[in-house]
């Protein structure tokens, strides 16, 4: 059996950037809860399509690891059809290994349409039922990192909180998805306790402690309580916040040479490239300053993959990086 440094588990898709021209977005006084319109039963034009195979929290995340210089692989389960063709030549040429990737007959590979206007993105999602299960052959790899899943995956939890029970020298990534926020902190609790990085915005940190007022330091404090060693909040534009042996730090955004063209992975990337960093050998207070300069690379292009940088171009950026970008501690 193969050893793996990175394994990523997740749901895989195909994305459908479909860029808007004539629609509005509509934000509260702050810049927050922003909604897109367009007119309603109209014949609306756009400018283009862009096909995106093999994306999603964990592909996009096994692909960063793979750049960055990791052996990386995916378990994922993808439809019989030509989209599932297209997914695994991605991989393929990306060098993240596809020997765990199932495809089931008669099923369809997810796709999703992303909605594309100025520089945000709605995504319309649709994920596909799948069997949901582990490989049998299966080595322990350094690093598991766990994301998106479809809502068929719950008990799907349980089978990973018992392979990292009998395997306690993997580490596990946390980043959730839709449907493990929904789950709550107490569904999957096992996990949680098993948790050496655990990484989500701020809207979803406040979504799963249910502390929709909290500041920062409250959300980190209450999300480290169930079990994750090492605790990343982000906050879109503004930087991202980390809890580590009881010390809370601000790490601010890697400056933008230009303005974003899209942020869709923005977040992916920031999560799979601060793991990456640790599984390369690197501090918690190291790899988070790699992480938000693969996130500012990543929003200068289509898609969630195409910016994502190797090690020598990411130290690159480190190296000439502004005297303001470094990370600082909260008292």
């Amino acid at each position: 059996m193969k050893e793996y440094d990175f394994v990523a588990i997740g749901d895989t898709v195909i994305d459908a950037f479909i860029r808007l021209k004539d629609a509005e977005a509509h934000c509260d006084i702050d810049g927050k809860n922003c909604k897109l319109t367009m007119d309603f039963g109209a014949k609306i034009p756009y400018e283009a399509v862009y096909e995106l195979p093999a994306v999603g929290n964990s592909a996009n995340a096994s692909v960063a690891a793979a750049r960055l210089g990791l052996t990386s692989a995916l378990i994922t389960n993808l439809g019989n059809d030509m989209y599932a063709e297209k997914c695994i030549t991605h991989l393929k040429d990306d060098n993240v290994d596809t020997e765990f990737v199932v495809r089931h007959e008669g099923k369809k590979t997810n796709y999703h349409y992303v909605l594309w206007f100025q520089d945000e993105r709605t995504i319309l999602i649709k994920h596909e039922s799948y069997h949901y299960s582990l490989p049998t052959q299966f080595a322990p790899p350094k690093w598991l990192y766990l994301s998106s899943l479809g809502k068929d995956a719950e008990n799907f939890h349980d089978t990973i909180a018992e392979y990292l029970h009998k395997h306690h020298q993997v580490k596990l990534a946390f980043q959730p998805g839709t449907f493990q926020l929904k789950l709550g902190l107490e569904r999957l609790k096992a996990l949680y306790a098993r948790t050496e990085v655990f990484v989500c915005n701020v809207e979803e940190a406040r979504a799963l402690t249910g502390k929709q007022q909290a500041k920062l330091p409250e959300l980190l404090e209450t999300i480290q309580k169930h079990g994750p060693a090492i605790v990343l909040i982000t906050d879109g534009k503004e930087g991202a916040y980390l809890l580590f042996e009881k010390k809370m730090y601000f790490m601010p955004p890697y400056p933008d040479e230009k303005p974003p063209l899209e942020r869709t992975g923005a977040g992916d990337s920031f999560a799979s490239t601060f793991v990456s960093a640790l599984a390369l050998g690197l501090s918690p207070l190291e790899a988070i300053r790699w992480a938000p300069v693969n996130s500012a690379s990543v929003v200068q292009y289509v898609g969630a993959q195409k910016g994502l940088l190797t090690r020598e171009e990411l130290e690159q950026f480190l190296k000439s990086a502004p005297e303001e970008y470094k990370l600082r501690e909260l008292v």
